[in-house]
């Protein structure tokens, strides 16, 4: 495990090409302790610093200066939503992953730092003793580190691009050192044009939305533009959330929509002028009941890592609606959806994903987009004008 805590510029570009330095705040020594060992068994990643109060951190952060926080929600002296800001207020780039036990409480205090500038979120397990919840923190934990951090370092290096080397002078010895090459594009596709799709002629019968990382904020801008839609079709949403979570994010998505939604419930039925959204924990799937169309929950095995995932949901419409779908792939790490994307396209249906430079991270809508299936890649607040066009006979 590597600890530093070298003083450098916040505003050093040099630190493109090392390692991803984390700032670890929590008052349990334990939870420290894995994380630091975690992040310090990481090629790409190094622990800055490791310390036990959200004062301890606002103190340090020039000091420290790392890329990445993973920030606790409960601790003495000053607690993470109040060290938030003052964090940010320091180091503006700074990546905050706030941590917290899964408690109401807690996702609303997270929903809250995701406003206030935090960058995502993740649910700490009850007992790290238990090993599938220790094992799940640890991928979790890391993989947003790594892509959340890395998105940083794309945009930094966007704004700021290398400065061309000097020419040398006469009285220059020895050879001239050259520049280092750039490295490659994390998406190199976003840097071509993308192959898009005709819309299904079609017209859809159903809304299907997932998301991921950045999810929250996007569905929640997102909805507030689909009253038309939603008064006509069902809204069905799967984003990668805990128990709990998507509870409090139900409530948001009613607030913001003005429209009835809720966590889905097993075996009620589907129908137009309601926004469900698949519980934590929990696949959400569509099946006939009789003449209707009803929800089925299940508790199997993760899908893409992930449970509830978007695939369950996307391939399960096909039944239902076969071609009359309207997909929409939000902002969110790995490929979720795009599998199930495929299916509905091959079906008849279309989709939309989100464009990179608006995604938190380009992964979910990067791989539907890079797969060739998409209609339209847009940036967020071009989408829901999209959609209600579709729904309102535009087939372009």
């Amino acid at each position: 495990m590597s600890v530093a805590f070298a003083g450098s510029s916040t505003t050093s570009p040099s630190r493109e090409a090392g390692p991803l330095r984390v700032m670890i705040v929590d008052d349990s020594v334990v939870i420290r302790g894995l994380i630091s060992r975690w992040v310090g068994a990481e090629h790409d990643m190094e622990v800055a610093a490791s310390l036990r109060t959200g004062l301890e951190a606002v103190n340090q952060i020039e000091r420290i200066n790392p890329d990445v926080a993973v920030l606790d929600i409960e601790m003495p002296e000053l607690d993470g939503i109040s060290a938030l800001p003052q964090l940010l207020a320091k180091k503006r780039d700074l990546v905050i992953i706030m941590a917290s036990t899964l408690t109401r409480r807690n996702a609303e205090i997270s929903f809250k730092a995701l406003s206030l500038g935090a960058a995502d979120y993740i649910p700490k397990p009850e007992s790290t003793r238990e090993a599938s919840a220790a094992d799940i923190f640890h991928h979790d934990l890391i993989q947003k580190i790594r892509h959340l951090g890395a998105r940083l370092r794309r945009k930094a290096a966007v704004a700021s691009p290398p400065l061309a080397p000097a020419s040398p002078t006469p009285a220059a010895r020895g050879p001239v050192a050259r520049p280092a090459a750039p490295a490659p594009a994390a998406h190199a596709a976003s840097s071509v044009s993308l192959v898009t799709r005709p819309f299904s002629t079609q017209a859809p019968k159903v809304l299907l939305i997932g998301s991921s990382t950045g999810g929250p904020q996007a569905l929640m801008s997102l909805v507030t533009e689909l009253g038309p839609v939603i008064d006509r079709v069902p809204v069905l949403i799967t984003q990668h959330m805990p128990p709990t979570f998507t509870t409090i994010l139900a409530e948001h998505l009613a607030r913001s929509s003005r429209k009835p939604a809720s966590e889905a419930v097993d075996g009620e039925p589907v129908k137009p002028g309601r926004i469900y959204l698949a519980p934590g924990g929990r696949h959400m799937r569509v099946v006939r009941s009789g003449a209707d169309v009803a929800i089925s929950l299940d508790d199997g095995a993760a899908v893409n890592f992930c449970k509830p995932a978007v695939d369950p949901l996307f391939t399960s419409a096909i039944d239902i609606w076969h071609g009359a779908i309207l997909s929409v792939i939000l902002t969110g790490m790995g490929s979720d959806g795009m599998r199930g994307a495929k299916d509905i396209v091959a079906a008849g249906g279309s989709v939309i994903a989100q464009d990179e430079a608006s995604s938190v991270v380009w992964g979910m809508p990067g791989a539907a987009a890079n797969a060739g299936i998409c209609s339209a890649i847009l940036p967020l607040n071009q989408i829901g004008s999209k959609v209600n066009r579709l729904f309102a006979g535009d087939r372009s």
